[in-house]
C-alpha cells in the first residue's frame, strides 16, 4: 500500500491563527473538534518525519511514536504574567526520549507566526553547560570545521545567539579566542521554513534535510556530552 505523504494543511495554520486571536478556554472548548484535527494532522506529519530522519540518524528509536514529540499546547502559567492558557504554535522534539530531551535533540515549530528547525543543547544544566564549553576548549579546530562548512553556514550562518553571557564564563579569559562561542547558554542552530514548505508534498523531506544538516553539530555535542 503506498504510503501517504502528509503535509502541514492550512485548516491546521487557520485553526493556529484563530486561536490567537481568542485565546481563551471558552473559545477552545467550542472549538475542540478543530483543535483535534490540527493535532492529529501534526502528529501524522511528524510521524513521517521521524520515521524518514531514523534512516539516518541511529540514535532515533524505529518505534519512536509522534504522540511522545509533539507538545501539549497548554500552557504553564503558574509563573508567568501571560496568562492565556494556550500556545497559538505546535511544537515537537525528536531525540531518543522524544520532547523529553536528555542532551541534543531535534525541534520542529509550527506556526503562522513562523515555522522553523532547530537542534542542539537548548539551556542545559549547568554540568553539561560546562563540559560543552571544555569541548569548545579543547576541540576548537574541529567546532570551527563545523560551523564553518560552506553548506552549513548558508543553511544555520551560525550558532544562535539569543542566550549569551555579558562576560566571560568563569575559567576562561576574555581574549580566548572562542569566547564569542564560550560566552554562549545555549548550543544551538535554527532555519526558518515558511509555511508554503510546510504544505507541499516535499514538506516531509524539507523538514528531515533541515535537521540532517545539523548532524555534524549534533555529533559534536554528543561526543562532548558522553
Amino acid at each position: 500500500m503506498p504510503i501517504t505523504i502528509r503535509m502541514i494543511t492550512k485548516a491546521t495554520f487557520d485553526f493556529l491563527k484563530d486561536l490567537a486571536q481568542n485565546n481563551n478556554r471558552e473559545w477552545f472548548h467550542d472549538h475542540k473538534n478543530e483543535h483535534d484535527l490540527a493535532k492529529q494532522n501534526v502528529l501524522d506529519f511528524v510521524q513521517q518525519v521521524i520515521n524518514k530522519l531514523g534512516k539516518t540518524e541511529p540514535l532515533i528509536p524505529q518505534n519512536l511514536e509522534a504522540k511522545n514529540c509533539v507538545m501539549r499546547i497548554y500552557r504553564d502559567i503558574r509563573f508567568s504574567k501571560d496568562k492565556t492558557p494556550y500556545k497559538t504554535n505546535f511544537g515537537a522534539g525528536i531525540s531518543p526520549n522524544g520532547k523529553n530531551f536528555n542532551g541534543p535533540g531535534y525541534y520542529l515549530h509550527i506556526s503562522p507566526e513562523g515555522c522553523f528547525v532547530a537542534g542542539g543543547c537548548w539551556m542545559p544544566e549547568a554540568e553539561n553547560l560546562k563540559l560543552i564549553r571544555q569541548e569548545i576548549d579543547y576541540n576548537a579546530s574541529s567546532f570551527r570545521e563545523i560551523i564553518e562548512d560552506p553548506d552549513f553556514k548558508s543553511y544555520f550562518v551560525e550558532p544562535d545567539r539569543e542566550n549569551l553571557l555579558k562576560t566571560s564564563p568563569k575559567g576562561y579569559p576574555a581574549d580566548h579566542p572562542e569566547i564569542e562561542f564560550l560566552k554562549l547558554k545555549s548550543f544551538t542552530v535554527s532555519h526558518e521554513i515558511n509555511s508554503a514548505e510546510l504544505s507541499n508534498k516535499n514538506s516531509v523531506d524539507k523538514v528531515v534535510e533541515g535537521f540532517e544538516k545539523m548532524h555534524p553539530f549534533m555529533i559534536f555535542l554528543r561526543n562532548a556530552l558522553s
